[in-house]
């Protein structure tokens, strides 16, 4: 029987990618995604704050280098990929950290200081407008339905 790793994560970047090259040219990016869920009152009045988890993610090659050029802090992200811990030994203690090694990555909000103009789209994402409405045309809900309506705001 097969296993599954697998993490979708929706949260906000909370630095601008930090991007390096190893040997080879090859790009890495690694930025923190936050997650946050909110908080709530419970019915004996007691309130129940928001809780951030902080998730580190890493991004190769062509996705590192798409994200030092397109993400920015406090942006809000899909990330999509698998959980990898790696392991490293300092001062004589093994420390360990698990990573979301992102396979697919997209942009769902930007702050107004990042927007661009219409005029302004990259290519890619004219051609990710175009797919997507040429995939959902027939099919498209109606304005303010569907499971993400405010989600990203």
């Amino acid at each position: 029987m097969s296993s599954v790793n697998k993490v979708i994560l929706i949260g906000n970047v909370g630095a601008d990618p930090e991007v390096r090259y190893l040997d080879r040219g090859v790009a890495i990016a690694t930025f923190n995604l936050a997650t946050t869920e909110r908080g709530y009152m419970m019915q004996n009045g007691t309130q129940v704050p928001d809780v951030t988890e902080w998730h580190s993610v890493v991004l190769w090659r062509n996705l590192a280098e798409w994200a030092q050029q397109h993400l920015r802090k406090s942006m809000k992200v899909y990330v999509e990929g698998k959980l990898k811990t790696r392991a490293w030994e300092k001062d004589g203690q093994v420390r360990r950290k698990t990573e979301v090694i992102a396979e697919n990555i997209q942009i769902l909000y930007r702050p107004e200081q990042y927007r661009k103009n219409n005029d302004e789209m990259s290519a890619a994402e004219s051609f990710n407008e175009a797919q997507e409405t040429s995939n959902d045309e027939a099919q498209a809900p109606e304005a303010g339905s569907g499971f993400f309506n405010g989600l990203f705001r």
